[in-house]
């Protein structure tokens, strides 16, 4: 397909389409000659895939670019191939190491993996974001006076993995190609999460007026 095809198809304009292409977020099209470009449905599925994660993941253009890179690199295995596309999205600030808060919440949570035995998680605790934010949101209730520590996190921490079985299930299930099924899995972190976070509200909703009512 041409360029205005492309852009007919996507919903998205050419000038933005040739601003990707620019930015490295597509692959060039198979050129014809000076001026003309021919585009496949590959070229679709990735600028659909750009376009959710800068417009409705609000992801920066230079993270989409890292983001996309490891997805298209065929020379790590897959566990590593998603780990570093979903590290390279936005994460928190590194928690500062001489706050006591910070110190307690690290224990909690090496205990709450301890007792998950969760033991892939902890090798991977110096690198993971993922940790990391879980350390930060921990000391940050600790602070305030919360005892947020591995005895309430646990059940909540059961449900998650339940729930990263399903992601996965269904990543393998969408396609036989790796890298769709690396773009499937970055487009679910991206709204899927937002998806899960509403049920969870709509849950408490629904959980406060049964047991308190409407007024």
């Amino acid at each position: 397909m041409r360029l205005a095809e492309l852009s007919e198809r996507s919903g998205v304009s050419t000038a933005t389409i040739k601003y990707y292409l620019r930015e490295g977020l597509l692959p060039p099209g198979h050129q014809i000659n000076a001026t003309t470009a021919e585009y496949d449905e590959e070229h679709l599925r990735r600028l659909r895939l750009v376009r959710a994660m800068i417009q409705v993941g609000r992801v920066p253009v230079g993270k989409v670019r890292e983001v996309l890179g490891h997805v298209d690199d065929d020379s790590l295995g897959s566990a590593m191939r998603l780990g570093a596309a979903m590290w390279a999205l936005p994460q928190v600030p590194e928690p500062d190491e001489d706050d006591e808060y910070v110190q307690a919440a690290r224990q909690e949570v090496g205990t709450l993996l301890d007792r998950l035995g969760w033991e892939n998680a902890k090798q991977l605790t110096s690198i993971s974001p993922s940790y990391r934010s879980l350390v930060v949101t921990v000391a940050a209730l600790r602070r305030l006076g919360y005892d947020f520590g591995a005895e309430l996190l646990m059940p909540y921490a059961e449900l998650m993995y339940r729930t990263a079985v399903l992601d996965l299930d269904n990543m393998e299930a969408y396609s036989s190609q790796e890298e769709e099924r690396i773009e499937f899995a970055i487009l679910g972190a991206i709204l899927n999460e937002p998806a899960l976070q509403a049920l969870h509200r709509l849950a408490q909703e629904e959980e406060t007026t049964r047991r308190y009512g409407f007024e």
